[in-house]
């Protein structure tokens, strides 16, 4: 891997069609390339095209190739560490179930997903499934998924469905069944995997993974909503073992000195402001839009003349 200094650089969103999704992204984006419904659209996935610097057109995978001296902390594999998401669901996703780092390294994959979800929009009344109701026990779970007109019930039903409004934070642990229903707009931040364990699916004819996703199911977990922190010129969202995600608030005419303290990104939630830092003079940052900051930079400053909000996403 190169070596050479970096400054920060913006992303392409990559947009991923799902069944659950929504063919109308707007306000948070326009055009997306496809007429299917849209489910995701991924900020620092490994195919998302680098849009500014001296490394623009090339996937952040090369990026990651070519220059992740500059990019990762030392002695990282060479793959960034989180992949930051906003998901759009207009129906209820699967119920589902993702793997921790053991199983998945039995698997032969290199990690495991545990990811958060910062609500950014939620109808009245929109909720999430985060866990399994109390008493619900794994035979229970196994009789769903052998047939719901044997027990009188599907998968849902076992689900401690949970009401989210705007501006909550929910940690999802990995072996948390969970489920996401329609009217929210959610940033996701997580390892970087997509290994996922359907148990139902809402009879959409996709694959589901019965045996691996009741290994990987976990009783009790740590799920739950998060209680923000204030801290010094920020509020920390979230703090795990795999990533921290803080917000920051920049009014008209002002700024923020953000300290780099591993290999991240910012993602911008409302206006419009420069990332100044690094070699390669300012990057714009979009509402939508991650800007990678390379982890060999020790602080960077955003300025905005209109106002703006953003999230600072990054591995510990």
């Amino acid at each position: 891997m190169g070596s050479e200094s970096l400054g920060p650089f913006r992303l392409a969103p990559w947009f991923s069609e799902r069944p659950w999704g929504t063919r109308d992204l707007r306000p948070w984006y326009g055009e997306t390339g496809t007429t299917k419904p849209v489910g995701e659209a991924w900020l620092t996935g490994p195919q998302c095209l680098v849009e500014t610097g001296s490394l623009k057109g090339k996937t952040l995978a090369q990026a990651v190739a070519e220059s992740g001296d500059a990019l990762l902390v030392s002695g990282s594999k060479a793959e960034f560490p989180l992949l930051v998401k906003l998901l759009f669901p207009s129906e209820k996703l699967s119920v589902q179930v993702h793997p921790d780092d053991a199983m998945a390294q039995e698997m032969g994959e290199p990690r495991g997903k545990t990811e958060c979800w910062y609500v950014l929009q939620a109808e009245a009344g929109a909720t999430i499934a985060l866990g399994l109701r109390k008493g619900v026990t794994k035979e229970a779970v196994q009789a769903t998924t052998d047939g719901a007109h044997r027990v009188g019930m599907t998968m849902e039903d076992l689900l401690e469905w949970v009401t989210v409004t705007a501006g909550e934070m929910v940690f999802v642990d990995a072996g948390t069944v969970h489920a996401i229903g329609p009217g929210v707009v959610l940033l996701e931040t997580q390892q970087t995997s997509d290994t996922t364990y359907r148990l139902y699916d809402y009879g959409r004819g996709r694959e589901l993974h019965m045996e691996l996703g009741l290994r990987a199911m976990k009783m009790r977990t740590a799920a739950g909503k998060v209680q923000p922190r204030a801290m010094d010129g920020f509020v920390r969202l979230i703090e795990q073992k795999y990533f921290v995600v803080d917000r920051y608030d920049v009014a008209a005419g002002g700024e923020a000195i953000v300290p780099v303290q591993g290999a991240g990104c910012l993602v911008g939630l409302r206006g419009m402001a420069a990332v100044i830092g690094g070699p390669e003079g300012q990057v714009e940052l979009l509402t939508g839009r991650a800007v990678v900051i390379p982890a060999e930079c020790k602080t960077v400053r955003v300025m905005s003349s209109v106002g703006a909000s953003f999230v600072r996403c990054w591995a510990p």
